[in-house]
């Protein structure tokens, strides 16, 4: 195998491989990143037997071939040669060396046969959709916030993506995700082929990996889903992933439907008076008061080891008082969801679940348990 590269795709494409690899494996193959050149694409593949992400880039390949090598070391060196290298890498199968030249620099790596890299078994998968990138990435950012980190419930460490029934009555592609104390449910409109997919749990790990293919404004993601196994298949990367298999709760129980006393405030202007009245709080509790009277919040915290502080706010309030308490990272990850310029909240009582919508944009929803202050 021969080929030159641009070291610029070379970096993006191995940063992409070797971020799926774990750092500590006992099985030496999954520490390498296989690669496979082929008329003028090479492709990178790598997987923890969890997730399997192939990178395809263009290059002038000189001679076919497929070998693996270490995708850390490899991405170190990628990392370390100049801007606007042309990279030359040569595998010698006979010698177990890939040699890695760029100017005057030469490295020779190790590597291990191809033939012992695990790939992921293709799946039969029940649909097949297409969605553009945008979509798919405000689906699972304005969600994964909420995902659980609790190993015990190991069905709350992903973000639940399903076919739902929207609030207008019409169906919609759905991202739930909960840790008990929090949770965001975000809606996109139905992509055609979608209608007979599977509900399926996407892990914590791939939905960061995913991250990734996402960030081309223009590019149309195709979708394939299974019971099993979930795939995202970008113009030049494909990231196959095996869903978590458990059940997701029925999370519509925990929504309240009659909280009826409405807040309205600035989102920006609320998350930087929680974010200044929090920093005399123990980190332990965190916890932040809410006092609500006509038009005006008052945002307060009480720390006996460190001090207290206060912080009013103009709000479109007109329901009787109500005192509150709130975790202060969880209103200010929520607040940072928050594209429109308002945060809605709906409460019921200073013990019950809240709601919090933006705006009037009813495809974002969130929830957030109270604290005792």
């Amino acid at each position: 195998m021969k080929f030159s590269i641009e070291r610029a795709t070379l970096l993006k494409a191995v940063g992409q491989a070797q971020s799926v690899v774990e750092r500590r494996n006992t099985i030496p193959i999954l520490a390498n990143v296989l690669i496979e050149a082929e008329g003028d694409t090479v492709s990178f593949r790598a997987t923890d037997l969890d997730i399997e992400v192939v990178d395809r880039a263009p290059a002038q390949v000189e001679k076919a071939g497929a070998t693996t090598v270490s995708a850390q070391l490899l991405h170190e060196i990628v990392r370390k040669l100049p801007d606007g290298a042309l990279v030359s890498i040569t595998d010698d199968p006979a010698a177990g060396r890939l040699t890695v030249q760029a100017g005057r620099s030469t490295f020779s790596l190790a590597t291990l046969p191809k033939e012992d890299f695990p790939v992921m078994a293709s799946s039969e998968y029940t649909a097949n959709f297409a969605a553009p990138a945008p979509v798919l990435r405000r689906l699972f950012d304005k969600s994964k916030f909420a995902i659980s980190t609790e190993e015990t419930r190991y069905y709350l460490n992903g973000v639940y993506m399903h076919v739902a029934e929207g609030e207008d009555g019409g169906k919609v592609l759905r991202c739930v995700a909960t840790d008990g104390h929090r949770l965001a449910r975000i809606d996109a409109p139905l992509p055609a082929g979608a209608e007979s997919m599977p509900g399926v749990i996407v892990p914590r790990k791939t939905v960061g990996e995913l991250r990734k293919l996402l960030d081309d404004d223009d590019s149309e993601i195709a979708v394939s889903v299974s019971e099993t196994k979930v795939r995202f298949a970008a113009p030049a990367i494909t990231l196959t992933s095996k869903v978590i298999d458990g059940t997701f709760p029925d999370y519509s129980r925990v929504i309240p439907t009659t909280n009826s006393r409405r807040l309205e405030v600035d989102a920006a202007e609320f998350a930087r008076a929680v974010d200044r009245v929090a920093t005399v709080s123990s980190e332990r509790s965190r916890a932040v008061k809410l006092q609500m009277e006509e038009d005006r919040l008052i945002l307060s915290v009480n720390a006996p080891d460190s001090g207290a502080a206060e912080d009013e706010l103009s709000v479109a309030y007109a329901d009787e008082r109500l005192e509150i308490g709130f975790n202060a990272k969880y209103l200010l990850e929520i607040a940072s969801q928050i594209d429109r310029e308002n945060a809605v909240f709906l409460f019921n009582s200073a013990g019950d679940p809240t709601l919090v919508r933006e705006g009037n944009d009813t495809s974002a929803l969130y929830v957030v348990m109270p604290m005792r202050v």
